[in-house]
């Protein structure tokens, strides 16, 4: 899973087993090492009509409703976004990129709509 974070934008980027790992089990979570310290990231499934965020002791915890995540892991559909008080969350299919990096394994990422 990737994060990237600009001024109030949070974009997670999940691969293929990511999205099925959240649509199965209820949640995905990644983690970044810095020397002593760790930045944990995650999504968890939960039941509630609307996508919640918060960070906390060094875990950023986005949550989203279950009936949004039903299917999406067999479906078309990319992702999902929404503002809270300001910060623009989105969370979306990783694609591969139209031009292969060298050192990149892209081998579980979705394959590119544009290819």
């Amino acid at each position: 899973m990737k994060i990237r974070i600009k001024d109030n934008s949070l974009r997670y980027r999940l691969s293929q087993s990511e999205v099925s790992t959240l649509v199965n089990e209820g949640e995905a979570w990644s983690k970044c090492q810095f020397g002593s310290g760790e930045l944990k990231y995650g999504l968890k499934a939960i039941d509630a009509d609307r996508i919640t965020s918060a960070f906390n002791h060094g875990e950023l915890l986005t949550k989203i409703p279950r009936t949004l995540l039903k299917n999406w892991d067999i479906d078309q559909r990319v992702g999902f976004d929404t503002t809270i008080d300001g910060l623009f969350i989105l969370i979306e299919k990783d694609w591969q990129c139209l031009k292969p990096r060298d050192h990149e394994d892209e081998s579980n990422l979705y394959v590119h709509p544009a290819s």
